[in-house]
């Protein structure tokens, strides 16, 4: 590797502060350890999304995923989540030193020379994913000419995002042999398990009725939809709500409030199904999303229209081929509603009023079915990404366990 005089220099300066920096108080958990850092939240989902994925095929597995900001009180299993420290000579060493990565995937670019020479000194392989060319260099990088070039080159592989971000790479240095253009790491979408039996039975009985789904709703929100309901009810008269609780222990409060409010309801968790004259199903059951997104082709995402709500992930419905309604309330997931909203699969709604109307223009068949497919299309674009960093993560962890 060719000496970068930008690089030394920078280390040099990087090399300030006192030596003793004090260990991460959490400890390093037994097994392989992935280091992922993320430059932005829609990162986050994506690597959180990969560790799950990752977890499942190795069991044991955990990722520490780090981020410049302090790290949001949302987690994860299998996932640890910490901030990622001054990026000086001394903290590169004390965070390595105790983490011992087995993997590092830094994700876009935001480059930190001290912890990425540091971790390439301390011979933990490196892969730069979704790199994106507004991220590559920093303006007060003009001091150090050769910097990105020198930081580049200890990558082991990089999958940019774009062919601009290639060309961006290869202006820097970076050989055509080392880059791969692989287009957005984004969270995708995931099927959920189902009966197919229970499918066919309730497709059979629900047949010619429009059908749409409010999932995870709050107990607070269970009066707007419903409000929402009688609308849509009045412009079609055989329309079924499926209402599934975030918490099914929700379900006998819900349910006294439907009986008292006189709607003709069958109760999932009685083994009830819909009759013809049936106005609302209570699906009160534990882990049985996946029918309810294939049975409706319209879903209201709930935990998303009172404040103080964070919303749910939108590509739970997507994946079903099911149309996306949301409430303004969805901070955790924004940049997913906001990919889906930018791209037409998704609509936001924040009241009785606008989500009745929302549900009354999907009704149509070849509406809700356009809908749904751009949904699908969002959230399936990363999924050949997706698989090619789980590849690329096993593979190079199959290798380094077999020295």
């Amino acid at each position: 590797m060719r000496r970068s005089l930008s690089l030394a220099a920078y280390l040099a300066y990087a090399r300030r502060g006192a030596e003793d920096i004090a260990p991460p108080p959490e400890p390093r958990p037994e097994g392989e350890l992935v280091w992922a850092h993320a430059v932005d939240p829609a990162h986050v989902d994506a690597l959180q999304q990969l560790a799950e994925r990752l977890a499942a095929q190795r069991p044991g597995l955990h990722m520490l995923l780090t981020t410049r900001d302090a790290p949001s009180e949302h987690r994860r299993s299998r996932v640890l989540r910490a901030r990622l420290p001054e990026d000086t000579i001394a903290a590169a060493k004390a965070f390595l030193e105790h983490w011992k990565p087995d993997i590092c995937l830094w994700t876009g670019g935001d480059l930190q020379p001290a912890f990425i020479t540091c971790a390439d000194e301390h011979d933990v392989p490196l892969y730069l994913i979704d790199a994106d060319e507004t991220l590559l260099e920093k303006p007060a990088w003009r001091w150090f000419p050769d910097l990105p070039r020198a930081l580049l080159s200890r990558f082991a592989m990089i999958l940019a995002r774009s062919g601009n971000a290639a060309r961006a790479l290869r202006r820097l240095g970076v050989k055509d042999t080392e880059i791969d253009v692989t287009g957005p790491f984004q969270e995708g979408a995931i099927a959920l398990p189902y009966s197919e039996s229970d499918r066919e039975e309730l497709s059979g009985l629900l047949r010619g009725r429009p059908v749409w789904l409010a999932a995870m709703v709050q107990p607070g929100e269970v009066g707007t939809v419903l409000d929402a309901h009688r609308m849509v009810s009045r412009l079609a008269h055989r329309a079924l709500l499926v209402v599934v609780p975030d918490d099914p222990a929700d379900g006998p409060l819900i349910r006294a409030g439907l009986t008292r409010d006189g709607w003709r309801i069958a109760v999932w968790s009685d083994g009830e199904l819909p009759e013809e004259t049936t106005q609302v199903l209570l699906a009160d059951t534990f882990g049985e999303l996946g029918l309810w997104y294939r049975v409706a082709p319209i879903t209201f995402m709930g935990s998303s229209l009172d404040a103080g709500q964070w919303g749910r992930d939108p590509n739970e419905p997507a994946a079903h081929g099911s149309a996306i309604l949301y409430g303004p309330n969805v901070r955790r997931y924004l940049s997913s509603y906001s990919r889906f909203a930018e791209a037409g699969g998704a609509r936001i709604v924040r009241d009785a009023d606008t989500l009745a109307h929302a549900v009354q223009r999907l009704i149509p068949p070849d509406q809700s079915a356009k809908m749904a497919h751009t949904a699908w299309d969002v959230a399936s674009q990363s999924a050949g990404v997706t698989d090619k960093i789980l590849d690329l993560v096993q593979d190079t962890l199959d290798v380094m366990g077999s020295r």
